[in-house]
């Protein structure tokens, strides 16, 4: 499917608007996303960034479906592939949407994949599911799609079991499964996680290449801010479940408009980090989302909180037409601008 097919301008192939995601649990309900939203256009790449336990993951799978429930529910909040409300309706065009209209790629593919079917079988269901096609079909279907990840030898792997699968050979074939169908929109929730460095650069090399191939938009789960860098069109900065900061890439890196933003890139070594410099990590800890503070989640943490941010939830502020933030600083009457603090040079 060409890029050209798949949605109409800059219009979101998924628009994701105000989700809120909770789990009952026995020490309380926690309230692990609060008013997400994001799109993902055509044969783009918006980054999802932020540390451990921020919301990455639970947004993108309630999107997909795929969160227990109970414990988990949505408890508002829509996400329309091209127009229709997946969270309500399974179906686009007569499709399945999971798996078909939408890949994913977790994070361990281990455990997501079955270690008592071959590889090749494992896509091949996808595609008989899907595509109606049959078993041989698919199967000479999973072959081609193993063979576009750059597996070696994909007839013979194709036949192989995944304990027999390197780290690296085992992400390639939960990517094959992924776009066996050649979805509109890829999920790939930490998809270099635990591999080394030379792996990783080829893994998303390998995702470029197939996301220009199919102009299918995609989803990227991370923390590492390298990775963004090199994936990234746009980018959501999360924290405590909500989104602070959204950009491109670029005010991502160079105008960076959110405290939390500015000091996940403090902690990030860079060409002049030195012995002597050192990296400058975000004090403090993420606050409890059992019962989430009534102001700003970053006010214990942020080196310029006011008492507004104690008491007030900011404001959702244009930096940018396209660049926005939740931060007081960026209010007409703060006493202190957030273009002084952080973009003068002092961090």
């Amino acid at each position: 499917m060409s890029g050209d097919s798949r949605g109409a301008g800059d219009r979101p192939i998924l628009d994701v608007a105000d989700l809120h995601v909770e789990f009952e649990t026995h020490g309380g309900v926690v309230k692990a996303v609060r008013g997400v939203s994001f799109g993902v256009r055509a044969g783009r790449t918006l980054a999802i960034v932020g540390e451990s336990g921020c919301g990455k993951s639970v947004s993108v799978l309630a999107v997909m479906g795929l969160i227990p429930m109970p414990p988990g529910r949505i408890t508002d909040g829509t996400a329309r592939l091209e127009g229709v409300d997946i969270l309500r309706e399974k179906v686009v065009d007569g499709q399945d949407v999971r798996g078909s209209r939408m890949g994913m790629i977790f994070q361990d593919p281990m455990s997501a994949l079955n270690p008592t079917m071959r590889v090749g079988d494992q896509i091949a269901e996808t595609l008989q599911v899907h595509r109606g096609l049959s078993w041989t079909q698919a199967f000479s279907r999973a072959v081609e799609v193993l063979a576009m990840t750059h597996i070696p030898e994909p007839e013979v792997r194709a036949r192989q079991y995944p304990f027999t699968f390197s780290g690296g050979m085992l992400q390639r074939a939960m990517i094959a499964m992924a776009i066996a169908c050649e979805p509109d929109v890829l999920i790939a929730d930490e998809p270099t996680t635990a591999l080394d460095v030379t792996i990783q650069a080829q893994l998303l090399d390998l995702l470029r290449e197939l996301q220009h191939a199919n102009g299918m938009g995609m989803v990227l789960i991370t923390h590492d801010l390298g990775v963004v860098a090199r994936m990234a069109d746009e980018v959501a900065v999360m924290y405590a479940g909500q989104i602070v900061e959204s950009g491109s890439v670029d005010d991502l890196f160079y105008r960076s408009a959110h405290p939390y933003t500015v000091g996940l890139k403090s902690a990030m070594p860079s060409r002049t980090t030195t012995r002597a410099t050192g990296l400058h990590p975000i004090e403090g800890a993420p606050p409890d989302l059992f019962d989430p503070p009534p102001g700003c989640a970053y006010v214990e943490r942020c080196p310029n909180a006011m008492r507004l941010c104690e008491s007030h939830q900011p404001e959702r502020f244009s930096v940018d037409p396209a660049h926005q933030a939740r931060c007081w600083l960026h209010h007409p009457s703060a006493p202190v601008r957030i273009d002084d603090v952080y973009r003068g040079g002092s961090t």
